[in-house]
């Protein structure tokens, strides 16, 4: 299932970050991040699914 998020991270990082995170602060954070640019929403959300701890 990792692998799957890591290439939405890379596709679709808000995609990515509600099936980390769910709808929260991240979730939202990564909105707005992917709007000013792909970039920083693509390093956000790689971020939360490695950083993500448990099964």
């Amino acid at each position: 299932m990792d692998i799957l998020r890591i290439i939405l991270a890379i596709f679709l990082p808000p995609v990515a970050a509600f099936l980390t995170v769910g709808i929260g602060l991240h979730f939202w954070l990564n909105i707005i991040l992917t709007i000013c640019g792909i970039l920083p929403g693509m390093i956000h959300a790689l971020w939360l699914v490695v950083k993500k701890k448990g099964p």
